[in-house]
């Protein structure tokens, strides 16, 4: 059970470090979490009854993993918002614009609610309105409700950063 816990888990990896990179804003805060997730994983596993896919149990478990740990971290007093001084461009071709919104957008979605950020990970990640309401275990009308309200807030969060 082990080994098999250790293939898939490496197998769909990118999930947990993409949940890490929109809730950690230090590079040892996200290694924290990445454990944190692996453990609950871990300690999950045997419950996993494969009615879902592996990944989208992953990313459940991983979500709420995280937005346990956002929550403890919000009431500790001195928290500080995300640094985007490090987000990098993976193209070639530098363009500082482009660098400047992506910058501007992930500064924005930092500024949403735990389970905000999750539903813009999964958007942006392709996942349907059906995929994001089974892995987030809301229904696809309040997804689609919250994406809604969520573009709202980052248009607005983005215009005031203008």
């Amino acid at each position: 059970m082990e080994k098999e816990f250790i293939k898939i888990v490496s197998d769909n990896q990118g999930i947990i470090h993409k949940v890490c990179s929109i809730y950690c804003d230090s590079e040892e805060d996200r290694r924290d979490l990445f454990q944190e997730i692996l453990a609950q994983l871990w300690r999950s596993y045997s419950s996993f009854r494969s009615e879902s896919k592996f990944s989208t149990w992953m990313y459940r478990v991983a979500l709420n993993t995280a937005i346990t740990s956002f929550k403890k971290d919000k009431r500790q007093p001195g928290q500080k918002g995300l640094s985007y001084e490090n987000l990098q461009i993976a193209e070639e071709n530098y363009d500082s614009e482009t660098e400047d919104q992506i910058r501007q957008l992930h500064k924005a979605i930092g500024q949403l609610t735990g389970i905000e950020k999750s539903i813009v990970l999964l958007y942006l990640e392709n996942k349907s309105y059906e995929e994001i309401a089974e892995i987030t275990g809301i229904t696809q009308n309040y997804v689609r409700v919250k994406m809604n309200r969520i573009k709202t807030k980052l248009k607005k969060y983005m215009q005031s950063e203008e």
